[in-house]
C-alpha cells in the first residue's frame, strides 16, 4: 500500500438503539449539535478505487445514501449482532448497479447467524431480489481482499469473542470490554486507533470511557477516536473537551484521510 491514501469515513458512531433514544427527552437526545446524532455503529474504509465496510447495522440505507456511496467492494463483520448486521439486505443495490456480489467476511459463528437471520438470501432456486452475496469464512490470522491486508484481532464483547480489525496503520475496536495484551500486539504501531466507549459508568459488555482511554494509553497512537457511544455519555462538545488533546469522540460523517 506504499504511496497510498486511506480515507476513513464514520458512518455510525452510536450504540445499538442510537441517538437520540426513542421517547428520551435528556439533553444529548434533544441536542441541536448534528454530532450528538448517531446511527448504529460502522466505518468505512477507501483506498484506491475500493470501498471496506466493516458492519452493516439497521441504518446502514440511509448511511450509504448520505455519504453518496457509489461502490462497495467488501462487508468485514465484527460480530453477529443485529446492530452490526441488520442492514445486509440492502446490498441489493449494489448488485443492481455495479452487476456483481458482495464479498461478506466473518467469523464461521457470524456467517452462521447471518444464515439464520436472512434464510431467503441461501434458498437452493434463488429468490428474486434477495441480496447476492458470497460468504468468507475469517478466523483471527491475517486475509487479504483484493491484495489489501487485514488482521483481526480477537476482542471480548463481556465473554463473547468477536472481531477488531487493522489495516495500514489503522485500526478499528468497537464493542469490546477486554482485549488481551498479546491482541494489543497487533495494533501497536497504528498511527489512529478507534475504541467503543459505552458510557462514562462501567458496562460488563463495552468499554467506559476511562477503560478505553487506558488500551489507548497503551498503544500510544498518534491520535484516537471514541465510537459505540450511548446518550449517556454526554454532549459531544462536553466529552471532546474533558478527553486528552490526542482523543476524540467521532461523530457520524467524519471523514479522516491517512498517508500510507
Amino acid at each position: 500500500m506504499d504511496n497510498k491514501k486511506i480515507t476513513i469515513t464514520f458512518l455510525g458512531t452510536g450504540t445499538s438503539i442510537g441517538v437520540p433514544v426513542i421517547t428520551c427527552d435528556c439533553a444529548v437526545c434533544t441536542s441541536t449539535d448534528p454530532r450528538d446524532n448517531r446511527t448504529r455503529a460502522s466505518v468505512m474504509i477507501e483506498v484506491d478505487d475500493k470501498v471496506f465496510v466493516i458492519d452493516c447495522g439497521p441504518d446502514f440505507r440511509m448511511q450509504m445514501l448520505r455519504e453518496n456511496v457509489k461502490n462497495l467492494s467488501a462487508i468485514l463483520f465484527t460480530h453477529e449482532h443485529r446492530d452490526h448486521i441488520a442492514g445486509l439486505d440492502d446490498v441489493r443495490a449494489f448488485n443492481y448497479v455495479l452487476n456483481k456480489r458482495i464479498d461478506i467476511y466473518g467469523l464461521d459463528r457470524t456467517l452462521e447467524m447471518v444464515k439464520t437471520e436472512f434464510p431467503y438470501i441461501f434458498t437452493p432456486q434463488r429468490y428474486f431480489g434477495a441480496p447476492q452475496i458470497n460468504l468468507n469464512i475469517i478466523d483471527s490470522n491475517p486475509f487479504a481482499i483484493d491484495g489489501y491486508n487485514f488482521i483481526p484481532l480477537t476482542v471480548y464483547h463481556d465473554k463473547l469473542p468477536i472481531l477488531g480489525f487493522r489495516f495500514g496503520d489503522f485500526t478499528y475496536i468497537t464493542d469490546a470490554s477486554r482485549v488481551d495484551d498479546t491482541e494489543l500486539e497487533k495494533a501497536k504501531g497504528s498511527k489512529v486507533v478507534v475504541l467503543n466507549a459505552l458510557r462514562n459508568s462501567r458496562h460488563p459488555s463495552h468499554f467506559s470511557v476511562d477503560e478505553a482511554l487506558e488500551i489507548i494509553e497503551k498503544l500510544n497512537p498518534e491520535v484516537a477516536y471514541l465510537t459505540h457511544m450511548s446518550h449517556f455519555i454526554g454532549k459531544h462538545e462536553e466529552l471532546d473537551a474533558r478527553l486528552p488533546e490526542n482523543v476524540h469522540p467521532a461523530y457520524d460523517g467524519l471523514r479522516i484521510e491517512l498517508p500510507v
